[in-house]
């Protein structure tokens, strides 16, 4: 097993360049399927998630081939089996985007249910309304989910809630049907448009992506193209926290500053200084405690809930009371007692968390719950006085590319070091 150990109290100091985006990779490389030539896609981050899409495809039988370390060449002529491998597709959430491509592609899919970060409720419903919508049935025997359809036809849909999943696959499905889908409440998050500006690069006829309508005209054929994945919003933000938290000056390259508005306008009230350029931010932060701040996480162009907890990391230094609000995932604030153990003073009433601002964090050994919270204990642990160590940090890895060597680069004193135990490189559920 391995585990990230931390020596707080460095300011850091620097460059970082951010990886391509965790959330648009997934859910492009499964769309890869539907070209009738190879994809060549670019600025892939290199990361656990990442990898487990690429292995499936291998073991559908689509030809992988990496050009460097961030550039994936896809060819999918050889597929034709419409079951996505159980044990893989159950460790991460992504698996369900195979449902869409599979289906519009074969009329057919099997996947089993998807698994990824444990955030609470997490159902599938909005997608199998979607895939029914466009004349699929669909059955959930044995943990797997088996949609068909003997004919798929344009259609309208309203989502019921917000659903990020669910807009990617329904684009998915309706990508090469006869007619137009209209997508109504959908989501409108940048991997969205992401999504959508690749598989029009492919020949598709998509419009509308980061609105909340999105109009998709079937087309017969998608063909194989080049692509480059857009900058990862989170790990941006992840990085500009640490930045405020350390006190430290640091530019964030290769990003999208829009993007980052809902994240750079908290940092900003909360006494963060914030430069923007063209494709990067300096984030000089202060020596002083921060500002108390109450936010809510919300659907893009909202605070996003993948953000709340580096923020909570962030805002127990701060000066007075903070509230958080999770409007999006019910089991999101796992991390507290992570931080608690650091000594912040956080309680938790069901979607809220209430946070007292401490004058110093102290290092301790702690566990990634998930994703985003192993992220908001780095956080902690390089603002902490001494060591603190993070076990789980799988968790981590699935979705932050070299996160401990960017670190270091700026001026953290982090290492990975292995210690005994059970085998850790299973993507737990």
């Amino acid at each position: 097993m391995e585990k990230f150990v931390i020596n707080g109290g460095n300011r850091l100091n620097g460059d970082v360049f951010i990886s391509g985006a965790k959330n648009a990779a997934v859910a492009i490389i499964p769309a890869a399927i539907l070209g009738e030539g190879p994809c060549v896609l670019e600025n892939v981050p290199n990361i656990n998630d990442v990898t487990v899409c690429l292995k499936i495809l291998s073991e559908m039988g689509a030809e992988v081939r990496l050009l460097n370390k961030n550039t994936i060449q896809i060819d999918a002529k050889h597929i034709r089996d419409t079951v996505v491998p159980y044990e893989m597709a159950r460790s991460i959430r992504a698996s369900y985007y195979f449902l869409g491509t599979l289906l519009t592609k074969f009329n057919h899919a099997k996947v089993s249910m998807p698994g990824g970060c444990a955030l609470g409720d997490r159902p599938i419903d909005q997608h199998l309304k979607c895939f029914k919508a466009l004349g699929a049935n669909y059955s959930i025997e044995h943990g797997m989910v088996e949609i068909s359809a003997e004919k798929l036809a344009g259609t309208q849909i309203y989502f019921d809630k917000i659903t990020v999943g669910a807009t990617i696959n329904a684009m998915l499905a309706a990508v090469k049907v006869e007619g137009l889908t209209i997508l109504e409440n959908a989501a409108r998050e940048p991997h969205i448009v992401d999504l959508a500006n690749f598989l029009n690069s492919m020949g598709a006829d998509i419009m509308g992506a980061g609105t909340d309508v999105i109009k998709i005209r079937g087309v017969n054929r998608l063909v194989g193209t080049n692509y480059a994945i857009i900058p990862d919003q989170i790990e941006s933000g992840t990085y500009m926290v640490a930045a405020a938290a350390t006190g430290g000056d640091v530019t964030i390259r290769n990003i999208i500053p829009k993007h980052l508005e809902p994240i750079s306008s908290k940092l900003t009230k909360m006494g963060v200084l914030i430069e923007e350029s063209d494709d990067s931010l300096r984030v000089v932060g202060s020596n002083r405690p921060y500002e108390r701040m109450n936010l809510k996480t919300m659907p893009h162009p909202g605070f996003p809930t993948d953000m709340q907890p580096q923020f909570a990391a962030l805002l127990t230094l701060s000066n007075g009371t903070s509230i958080i609000t999770e409007s999006i995932y019910e089991d999101r604030f796992r991390y507290v007692d992570e931080l608690r153990r650091m000594g912040a003073d956080i309680s938790v009433d069901g979607k809220v968390a209430v946070i007292e601002g401490v004058e110093k964090l102290t290092g301790a050994p702690v566990k990634a719950a998930d994703l985003r919270a192993g992220a908001a204990l780095i956080i902690a642990g390089l603002c902490a006085k001494g060591s603190t160590e993070i076990e789980d940090i799988y968790h981590i890895e699935r979705g932050y590319e070299d996160m401990a060597f960017k670190l270091r680069a700026i001026g953290a004193n982090i290492e990975k070091r292995k210690f005994p135990g059970p085998d850790a490189m299973r993507i737990a559920l």
